[in-house]
């Protein structure tokens, strides 16, 4: 007889093939040396990758899990338990219920935020439940002004878990085609970005303070759009399949949030480069007092405007100043 079977030994048949074995090193993050560690018995991988290697081999799924628990006492019960907790990443269709309600109920001069607000913190509760640092923003298109097309996204209304402050609309920037959320906006499509340290050369983006990895999900109404949705997270390969369905889902919800003519149609979108953080904070720190100076002006001359109305006002400007400062700037 042959010795026993043993998920090592199992592993051991698969990576035979060396494309199954990049494939399979690729997907869980490690080096085909360290599968053949594993394999040899030379080397203890981590839980969190004996959890991937099952999503990784579907067809293996059953047996694998077995055999690793023969090796790990409580494997089975830990992944069960996950199972559990990835099945209940399903928007609740009682949550369906509570936004439909604020969406029919509620002022529409308070529709955006309320719906965002309500929107943004059952995502934050079911994409973080262990609050390992996690923050969810809405990325408006903004508005163009005459004559032009929609230059550049502002980051309108943010929830998050520290490091990052549960609220983040006293700290909102500008982003352009330099972004992730630019990319989206611009292609139409969900991206992601699993590693921030190492795989900025692959998509635009840039890390932030704490920020491992990425997701940026568009807003779209039947093929114009709004903005996007985007995630961060402090873990990298945080972004895992059922959590990228999750966030798909939930952008396709915020779209109740938005009028009709929020959404643009794709040629009339033109994202340019924004200034980085730094240098927007020097304007955009001001944007209260503008505000208020735009309102009053508006008011001496018999045109008053709403806050809304000054809002806009006073982000068009700060857009066209972004824009026009020289790249050395930067």
């Amino acid at each position: 007889m042959g010795d026993p079977l043993t998920w090592r030994t199992l592993l051991g048949n698969i990576i035979q093939d060396p494309h199954e074995r990049q494939r399979i090193a690729n997907a869980l993050g490690v080096s085909p040396i360290t599968l053949l560690r594993w394999v040899n018995n030379t080397s203890i991988p981590r839980p969190r990758n004996l959890h991937q290697l099952l999503a990784v081999l579907p067809q293996h799924r059953q047996v694998l899990l077995e055999l690793i628990s023969e090796e790990f006492e409580g494997f089975a019960t830990t992944v069960a338990n996950e199972v559990a907790e990835d099945m209940s990443q399903e928007i609740p269709p009682g949550f369906y219920a509570r936004v439909l309600h604020t969406y029919t109920t509620i002022a529409s001069s308070l529709r955006y935020s309320s719906l965002c607000n309500l929107i943004l913190q059952q995502a934050l509760e079911q994409l973080d439940p262990h609050r390992v640092g996690l923050v969810l923003i809405v990325v408006q298109c903004m508005p163009p002004a005459s004559g032009h097309k929609v230059r550049s996204l502002r980051e309108s209304v943010g929830r998050g878990t520290p490091p990052w402050t549960s609220n983040l609309e006293q700290h909102p920037i500008l982003l352009g085609a330099e972004s992730l959320a630019g990319y989206a906006v611009t292609t139409g499509r969900m991206h992601v970005i699993q590693n921030l340290r190492a795989d900025l050369n692959l998509l635009p983006g840039y890390r932030g303070v704490g920020e491992e990895s990425a997701v940026s999900a568009p807003i779209v109404l039947a093929g114009n759009i709004a903005g996007c949705l985007l995630v961060s997270c402090t873990q990298p390969d945080y972004f895992l399949p059922f959590r990228l369905k999750l966030i798909e889902h939930y952008s396709e919800l915020i779209v109740l949030a938005f009028r009709p003519e929020d959404f643009y149609e794709q040629q009339r979108i033109e994202l340019r480069i924004l200034p980085p953080q730094e240098v927007q904070q020097a304007y955009v720190s001001k944007f209260r007092q503008r505000l208020l100076e735009t309102m009053m002006q508006a008011a001496k001359s018999r045109h008053p405007m709403s806050i809304i109305e000054a809002e806009r006002v006073v982000w068009q400007q700060l857009e066209e100043e972004l824009l026009q400062l020289p790249p050395s700037s930067e």
